[in-house]
């Protein structure tokens, strides 16, 4: 798989701030979000890069490592083991002789044999013993999840069936369409007492027949009669988490835009912080007018055109 820059992926440069980092990944999320793009799917994939690096780039832990040792971050902490173990072993050498070195690992990816092999040099691949003694990682599985909108709006257990087995996890607020999460060590069990591998999951949250997604905002539309748009008044928005009011001022136009501050999607991972919501006004035309209501409207509407 191709290197990532994810400093590039969000724009920003190396020393950027946490502040910066969620300011541009906010802006690209909903630029490239797939509702906006639902048949370009170069725009899915770099929606899912976007995820993938704010992921990374949002976790102060996570970004030290990924500065450190770059697309390799991963694997971080067990090139710190398999260092400590190879200096270890190396000094009971005394410097001298061959240099043998044992650790565990699937060694069956290129990249991460790459990886430590440019660490340690040559060394690294004179490994003892024979090939079926070795310590291999298991597979890694991947499977989809699929959730309503409201389902992803809360921090809830659910269960999973993978390989024919059930595993209950934890599904974070606030997780994304297409986002995708890993379970170390649920994957296939490890050869000769091998790590197991990892489970992959993709989130598919389903559209809302009331509110749109777009980041961690919300879109919905309101019906107004028209009395309350000309002389104002207060009308009732549903929320994810119940119905508020909302005042009108009088002459508000129809397809206006109104914001409540907080009522939109919680924030991935960030306890207490949410989105906001867009209230859009769609006017209702009264129907079936009396005859004094038409007289009413024909009064006004030539008092309004003098």
């Amino acid at each position: 798989m191709a290197y990532i820059d994810y400093y590039k992926v969000l724009g920003v440069p190396k020393n950027a701030t946490q502040e910066e980092i969620k300011k541009a990944y906010r802006k690209l999320a909903r630029k490239m979000h797939p509702d906006l793009n639902p048949d370009d799917k170069d725009a899915h994939r770099k929606f899912q890069e976007i995820n993938e690096a704010n992921e990374v780039l949002s976790d102060p832990e996570k970004r030290a490592k990924y500065d450190k040792y770059g697309e390799n971050w991963k694997h971080g902490e067990e090139y710190e083991k398999a260092q400590r173990e190879y200096q270890q072993q190396w000094g009971n050498f005394g410097g001298g002789g061959a240099r043998t070195f044992y650790t565990e690992g699937d060694f069956g990816d290129d990249d991460f044999s790459d990886f430590f092999h440019s660490m340690f040099g040559s060394g690294f691949s004179q490994r003892a013993g024979s090939r079926g003694s070795r310590k291999f990682k298991g597979g890694d599985y991947h499977a989809e999840l699929r959730l309503t909108l409201r389902q992803a709006a809360t921090t809830h257990k659910q269960e999973i069936t993978v390989d024919g087995k059930n595993i209950r996890i934890t599904i974070p607020a606030g997780v994304a369409n297409g986002q995708k999460i890993k379970l170390p060590g649920y994957g296939q069990p490890g050869v000769n007492g091998g790590p197991n591998g990892d489970l992959y999951i993709t989130f598919i949250v389903e559209d809302d027949p009331q509110f749109k997604r777009l980041g961690d905002d919300l879109y919905t539309e309101v019906p107004v009669d028209l009395y309350t748009l000309v002389l104002g008044g207060e009308i009732r928005v549903n929320t994810l988490d119940g119905q508020v009011n909302m005042k009108i001022k009088p002459g508000t136009q129809p397809d206006t835009k109104l914001r409540l501050k907080g009522k939109g999607f919680p924030v991935y991972k960030k306890e207490g912080q949410y989105g906001d919501l867009y209230v859009t006004l769609k006017v209702t035309i009264p129907e079936h007018l009396s005859q004094r209501e038409k007289e009413l409207f024909t009064e006004l509407s030539k008092i309004r055109t003098r």
